[in-house]
């Protein structure tokens, strides 16, 4: 299947903030950064389930992450904050310091990975 355009919105969450301080390298932290939520309507348009991986690419790079499906609006992607995300973001700050973080437009596509 071919790759589908989405906004993505990486953010923090409370697990994520709590885990960083046990270390970005625990087991813990990196699932939770590298699990994406996505709606229902958006899996089955992807043809993917939960748990499948996709690759997430922006015109800075790209990352594979794992699928959860979640109560979120069709077309837009959450992912926690972390290192996958750093690698999808630009080094571009606009003057601000904090590379744009939010509403990238992102292609996404089923990927298979090796077990």
């Amino acid at each position: 299947m071919p790759a589908q355009k989405f906004i993505l919105n990486p953010m923090r969450t409370a697990k994520q903030g709590s885990n960083i301080n046990v270390g970005k390298y625990g087991d813990e932290y990196q699932k939770i950064v590298t699990t994406l939520e996505i709606s229902p309507a958006d899996m089955e348009s992807l043809g993917i389930a939960e748990g499948d991986s996709v690759r997430v690419r922006t015109e800075f790079g790209e990352e594979v992450f794992q699928c959860t499906e979640a109560n979120v609006p069709d077309g837009l992607l959450f992912i926690p904050y972390g290192p996958p995300t750093c690698r999808l973001m630009g080094g571009s700050t606009d003057g601000t310091g904090m590379p744009t973080s939010k509403g990238w437009e992102v292609e996404v596509e089923r990927v298979d990975v090796p077990t």
